[in-house]
Formats: C-alpha cells, sequence, structure tokens
C-alpha cells in the first residue's frame, strides 16, 4: 500500500473548495515561494535535533538519529516550527491510505467532499490516485487538487487529474524571470497545466497572490491569466498577507498588505479580458 508524509489534517473547511470539506495537507514541495504562508511544509525533516532541545513539553526526541513526534504530550505551541532552521516540521506522520479513509469516515456526514493540499499534494502522485479512488468507490465523496502545478499533470499523472473532480491551481506570477526571483522555479509547466486544465474542464479555480510594491508583475499576471480563462473559471486574486511570511518573503515584501485600490485595479484588468467570476480575498 502506498504511503505519504502527512502534515496535519482540518477536518471542516469552508475556503478549501466548494461545500465542508476535510483539507489534507502533506510535506514537502518542489516550489519555495517567497511568501509563502506554510513555510514549514516545504522540506522533510533532517533532523538536525534543533526543535528537540526547544519544545517546553518534552514532545520531541532524538531516537535512532531521528526526531521522533509525542502527539500525545504536544500541546500545538509550535516552537519547533519557529525553531526549524529548515522550513520544515516534525510533527508529521507517516501514513497509508486506510489511516486516510478512517479519518474521513469519522466526519463524512458533514463534508461534502476532499481537498488534498500542501506543501504540494503532487508529490504523492501515486498515493492520491489509491485515496481518491477508495474515497469515490466507499465514500462518495468529491476530491479536488489544490496545487501550484509543479508538475506536467498531461504527461505524468493524467490519471490522477481524470479521477479528481477538479483542480484549484495557483498561478504564482506569468512572467518567467519574476516567477524564478520569488518561486525560485521556473513556471512554464505551469502555464502548460493551466491550459490543460481548462481544456479538459478541470479546473476548478485559478488563484494569484497580489503583491505589495509589484504592480506592474500583478497585471501582467492578472492580464494574461484573466486572457487565458476568460469567464470560464472562478479567479481568486488573494492579497499578500505578512503574517507567517518567512525572513526571505519579509526582506521582499515588506510588514503590509496589497491595498484595496490595487485589488480593485486588477479586477478591472480581469474584466476587461471578459474575466467576471473574480473573488477578491
Amino acid at each position: 500500500m502506498e504511503k505519504a508524509i502527512l502534515n496535519k489534517i482540518i477536518k471542516f473547511s469552508n475556503v478549501d473548495g466548494p461545500g465542508n470539506r476535510m483539507a489534507i495537507f502533506f510535506q514537502s514541495c518542489p516550489f519555495s515561494c517567497a511568501y509563502c504562508h506554510n513555510p514549514e511544509t516545504i522540506n522533510l525533516c533532517s533532523n538536525c535535533g534543533n526543535c528537540v532541545k526547544t519544545c517546553p513539553v518534552q514532545a520531541l526526541s532524538i531516537q535512532n538519529n531521528k526526531v521522533v513526534w509525542d502527539e500525545v504530550k504536544c500541546v500545538n505551541c509550535d516552537t519547533c516550527i519557529k525553531v526549524c532552521p529548515n522550513l520544515s516540521s516534525p510533527k508529521t506522520k507517516v501514513v497509508d491510505v486506510d489511516y486516510l479513509i478512517n479519518e474521513i469516515k469519522k466526519v463524512k456526514p458533514f463534508i461534502r467532499g476532499i481537498t488534498v493540499s500542501g506543501g504540494e499534494c503532487t508529490t504523492y502522485y501515486p498515493f492520491l490516485k489509491e485515496l481518491f479512488k477508495r474515497v469515490k468507490e466507499e465514500l462518495h465523496l468529491s476530491c479536488l487538487l489544490d496545487s501550484n502545478g509543479c508538475f506536467d499533470y498531461e504527461e505524468k499523472m493524467k490519471d490522477l487529474i481524470e479521477l479528481s473532480d477538479g483542480v484549484m491551481l495557483d498561478v504564482k506570477a506569468f512572467n518567467p524571470s519574476f516567477h524564478k526571483e520569488i518561486i525560485h522555479k521556473d513556471n512554464e509547466v505551469v502555464i502548460k497545466n493551466l491550459k490543460y486544465l481548462l481544456k479538459i474542464n478541470k479546473l476548478e479555480e485559478v488563484r494569484t497572490v497580489c503583491l505589495p510594491n509589484f504592480p506592474s508583475q500583478n497585471e501582467e499576471t492578472v492580464r494574461e491569466v484573466s486572457k487565458i480563462i476568460g469567464n470560464n473559471t472562478r479567479y481568486k486574486l488573494i492579497k499578500y498577507r505578512y503574517f507567517g511570511v518567512r525572513k526571505e518573503g519579509i526582506e521582499k515584501f515588506g510588514k503590509t498588505m496589497t491595498s484595496e485600490d490595487e485589488i480593485n485595479r486588477l479586477e478591472k484588468i480581469a474584466n476587461e479580458n471578459g474575466c467576471f467570476n473574480v473573488v477578491k480575498i
């Protein structure tokens, strides 16, 4: 049976797709967004041990040269995450599909479906195929992917995309140079996935974080994305918020929020391209 590294589960969420949903967050991501709001999901634990000596309730220990997390002792103060030098978390667990099926069953009467996120959920592509297949066959719930599009869907995971009910896709930046500057990776495959999902009617929504002090980059991204999607799917324009952002992002984007005027300006640009299903957050 396939296994994956789980970061956390939010049993009830109304911001991770339509209706009340269980949101499942997996550990590790090939992207390293400067403004990431959960940077502790980017890397796997390196077992450096920095977190062990700072845990106020001794919920962490070193066993066989690995950091071990005691979920019962843990009070979720997140001290370990704050002191981690590796953009990681010791509060993860290796799970199989049976584990998640049992967790979903506990709340099945109260949710419309599940949304898998991260980190980057498609890192665990074979695991998700098995999970989605069983959720649909046994629990009859919808399955959504919350993804940054870092892997080629059509070439590498077409069967997973077809099995899913849709993808909530992040388009961080349209300009390749700027994308590499703030994400540290190229965006060619992201744009390819955007067009592919639209073509096969699997694009649940597109999200773009609109950044302060970069109006020209915001404009290029919103203009080009809205040209591609038109009025065929929801486009979320999200204000940059510095809460939870690591030092690199704070230094680049500051301790501020994207202004309402900027969000409204970008919405108007999207509207001019026939994209009227715009949600401002």
